[in-house]
């Protein structure tokens, strides 16, 4: 007689629990659902808890004063925030799609995808504006939380034990390395630390044939919350499930392929679900300004590598940050000596690990975790799915009753790396106290809850508290050590000096006549979502390349390539944009700026034609054919004092002298740098006449007619704007020093003479070509022209790809483009003229998003009606699943 074939729970019975942990079985009501939500609260109170007692010993925000707003958590998550915050009360020009406040106009639907979409961060609108610091810190504590809930669950679903001892484990995961060290900065990451678990527990669902609508929905929300990390939370768990259906000897080849099928059409279905999240910002990827380019020199040493396996340090090299707390690492470093484990699942999960950890430093595989490209910044995001990884293998380690002895040797193998690691700049002296105050405590432990009655209970309060505490002074220390590194310093953000700025715009605000622009002061890269206003500051990945160019090409500052964009800071720029407040910076205070009233463009000017650009065109004469009138003297510049200045073919090259060392420092020029006093260029304007500079790739110190700034340009990853030095005076002699930092260029007509006059004169001309009426919000823009409108209309916004326009209720057009801004042809006698946003790739993904509900709901209902005519039997809880003790 033939065998019956295994059903998928018989099947799975090589992944259970040989030999379930002892202890009493709890009555039938306890296993109801709330007391399948004991461990995970344990875990997500124990998580937070710990990391709130850390950050408290150290006195960082929210319960002391260091400020937690350091790199792009200050620069972009915190204002990205305060744009939803004003979203969500309708406080704002813009909506979803569209932001009038950034980049002078920018898209936005990209950046709510990847920065916003976290659910935890729609808590920011319960809480006042002036306090977004605080909801931005609770998406990362709860994002903590919740990932050690699903994966003290998911833990559960892979072998069934002890939920008390699951729920210590998956704290190691919520507070691993990569969570303190990399996730803590970007509150979008951390919804990477739910997706694992929540991609696992689908999976699972799929080997036990089960569940396919909720696993798709599950899968959804994964991707849903970042599709960053969810893609490598998924490809982590295709592994994980890969070698689960390998390990499992008693499935029937045809059961596994259908498990494998099924976890394919549950990943495709759940993934097409949140399409419009890919599309879109596919798309704005694809237009977006390119970051500076990036190698990959080679990965750290496999010491270097295996120290970040050892908790409490914080490396500054660049490695992938690995740790889950000493009790995981002892249970790891046990698990290849568990001899109740059977060895081919000691043998791959081991492997499995291994290769992921390889994988993390070679770049092929680098380029596969992070979406086919080399980040700009630390090539090791993926960390957190090793660790995640690492969990995984301790429980099992633990769930298989480990001996004394395996213990021990899991121990002396910590040990040994600890003493091989010992130079290692990971390893400080929180980490010895760690490993051997913590390991020995962990180690007893462990060992005790082979007995039973109070030793056991004893043991378990003992592993608890050695976590929590454990756990605690790992977040402690390792924020210190972070907030040491000089680069690391906090931005200002929402603290005093920038609600006294945005009250200053608030108050004189005229949007859309005209822009109050916060300038580039930078309390935070992304000033105008922080203060409100319309600028020209934008730092995202989703730069559009056409706004980062345009910009600069019209003599405004970028940083990184163009991804960070800066206001303009000269008199003809600003009236290009429109604006007619601006805030400008001190340059030798943070805190401190000025503001600035002029009477520029409107924002849309009609043109009769529009000129193309000219052969070697000049950021003066580009500014020139906007404003449409000669307003720039541009001087030749004459070498006449300090270093040489060898002319070459666009300009001049200096090459500072240092002045003889015998020379004290006293007697140097005062505006003398490192390099020496510098070059002194000299030329004539008219009398009267404002005198500016433009080196965009200059890096050092200019001045000249009283005035002095300083350049950090770096072709072409930073360009400095347009800059005022003074007023002509009455010889109309203007003498610049160029003080370089090394070799430096300088072009050259790096100087012009702005006649306050004619740009005056220039601004009339437009208004009186300017609507009659604008108005300008969310993403439309309406106006109503002058009789007898004709030629083309300019929008002082760059012509960024997705705008159509119509002119006198006429089909939508795609605008042109007119130096970088957009531009509509208008026929002759035009009166009205609308424009609408339309975030490109926005309706494929809503297309295929409809396409996957359609298929989901079908699977739903095919699934119910087949429930009903067959009975639904129960399905079988992970303990049901365990073979008979």
């Amino acid at each position: 007689m033939a065998p019956t074939p295994a059903t998928p729970q018989e099947a799975l019975r090589p992944l259970e629990v040989a030999r379930p942990l002892p202890g009493r079985e709890r009555p039938a009501a306890a296993r109801g659902t709330l007391g399948r939500l004991t461990a995970p609260g344990l875990a997500a109170a124990l998580a937070m808890g710990a990391y709130s007692l850390g950050l408290a010993l150290y006195g960082s925000y929210p319960f002391g004063p260091h400020s937690r707003a350091v790199n792009d958590l200050g620069n972009q998550f915190v204002p990205f925030h305060a744009r939803l915050w004003d979203l969500m009360h309708g406080t704002t020009s813009g909506d979803l799609f569209f932001n009038w406040g950034s980049g002078y106009g920018v898209p936005f639907l990209a950046d709510f995808f990847s920065y916003l979409m976290n659910p935890f961060s729609w808590l920011v609108g319960l809480f006042p504006r002036g306090l977004v610091d605080l909801p931005v810190f609770l998406v990362t504590l709860l994002s903590i939380g919740l990932g050690s809930a699903l994966m003290t669950v998911f833990l559960g679903r892979l072998r069934p034990g002890s939920g008390t001892l699951r729920a210590l484990l998956s704290v190691g995961y919520g507070l691993c390395a990569w969570v303190l060290n990399d996730g803590f900065a970007d509150p979008m990451w951390m919804w990477g630390l739910v997706a694992l678990p929540l991609t696992g527990i689908a999976a699972d669902w799929c080997l036990r044939r089960t569940r396919w609508v909720a696993g798709t929905l599950l899968v959804a929300l994964a991707w849903a919350g970042n599709f960053y990390t969810a893609a490598m939370a998924t490809l982590a768990t295709a592994l994980v499930l890969g070698l689960r259906l390998l390990t499992a000897t008693r499935m029937p080849h045809r059961d596994r392929l259908r498990a494998a099928g099924r976890a394919v059409s549950m990943a495709l279905t759940g993934i097409l679900l949140t399409a419009p999240v890919l599309t879109v910002t596919f798309q704005a990827s694809h237009a977006a300004q390119p970051a500076p380019a990036v190698s990959y020199t080679g990965g750290p040493s496999l010491l270097h590598q295996v120290s970040q396996l050892l908790p409490g340090g914080h490396d500054p090299t660049p490695a992938p940050n690995l740790f889950i707390g000493v009790p995981g690492l002892l249970l790891v470093a046990a698990f290849p000596f568990v001899r109740a484990v059977p060895p081919r699942v000691r043998l791959g999960w081991s492997a499995l690990a291994a290769g992921v950890a390889v994988s993390f430093v070679r770049e092929p595989t680098i380029l596969l975790w992070h979406g086919f490209a080399l980040p700009n910044g630390s090539p090791y995001r993926a960390a957190f799915v090793l660790s995640g990884i690492l969990v995984m293998i301790s429980w099992l380690a633990l769930a298989h009753r480990p001996r004394p002895g395996e213990l021990a040797a899991g121990a002396g193998l910590v040990a040994a790396l600890a003493w091989l690691c010992r130079h290692q700049a990971a390893v400080t002296t929180a980490t010895w106290i760690l490993v051997t105050g913590g390991g020995a405590v962990t180690l007893l432990a462990l060992t005790a809850r082979t007995a039973g009655g109070r030793t056991r209970t004893a043991a378990t309060a003992a592993l608890t508290g050695t976590v929590l505490l454990g756990s605690a002074y790992t977040a402690c220390s390792v924020t210190a050590a972070r907030d040491r590194i000089p680069w690391f310093q906090p931005k200002i953000t929402l603290s005093g000096p920038s609600r006294a700025a945005r009250d200053e715009l608030a108050a004189r605000t005229d949007w859309p006549r005209s822009r109050t622009d916060p300038g580039p002061h930078e309390f935070a890269n992304n000033d105008p979502l922080l203060l409100g206003g319309e600028g020209g500051a934008y730092y995202s990945s989703y730069v559009p390349a056409a706004t980062a160019r345009t910009l600069q090409g019209l003599g405004a500052g970028w940083y990184i390539r163009g991804r960070h964009t800066l206001s303009f800071e000269d008199p003809a720029g600003q009236a290009i944009m429109g604006v007619s407040s601006s805030l400008s910076p001190v340059w030798e205070s943070r805190t401190r700026y000025r503001t600035h009233r002029a009477h520029p463009a409107p924002l849309l000017t009609v043109r009769s034609t529009l000129p193309g650009p000219g052969a070697g065109e000049t950021v003066f004469a580009r500014q020139e054919r906007v404003l449409g009138a000669a307003v720039y003297e541009v001087p030749a510049l004459r070498p006449t004092a300090g270093a040489p200045a060898v002319p070459d073919r666009e300009g001049w090259l200096l090459r500072p002298a240092r002045p003889p060392a015998a020379q004290p420092p006293a007697a140097r020029h005062p505006a003398a740098g490192p390099n020496g006093p510098g070059t002194t260029f000299t030329a004539h304007c008219a009398p009267g006449s404002t005198a500016v500079w433009s080196a965009p790739w200059f890096a050092g110190r200019v001045s000249g007619l009283g005035g002095h700034s300083k350049a950090i340009g770096s072709a072409d990853v930073t360009a400095n704007p347009v800059r005022e030095l003074g007023r002509v005076p009455a010889d109309g002699t203007v003498s610049v020093r160029f003080t370089g930092r090394g070799p430096q260029h300088v072009p050259g007509h790096a100087v012009g003479c702005l006649s306050r006059r004619g740009l005056t004169a220039a601004v009339a001309a437009l208004r009186a070509r300017g609507p009659v009426e604008l108005t300008a919000g969310g993403h439309r823009l309406t106006a109503r022209l002058r009789p007898g409108s004709r030629g083309s209309a300019v929008l002082a916004m760059p012509a960024v790809a997705g705008w159509g326009c119509a002119v006198d209720g006429g089909p939508r057009r795609a605008p042109r483009s007119f130096a970088g801004l957009l531009a509509v042809p208008l026929r002759s006698g035009a009166s009205r003229l609308s424009c609408s946003y339309e975030p490109p790739g926005l309706r494929t993904g809503l297309a295929a998003s409809a396409a996957a509900a359609l298929a989901l709901a079908a699977v739903a209902t095919a699934g119910a009606v087949r429930g009903r005519r067959r009975g639904t039997p129960p399905r079988p809880s992970p303990r049901d699943l365990a073979p008979d003790p």
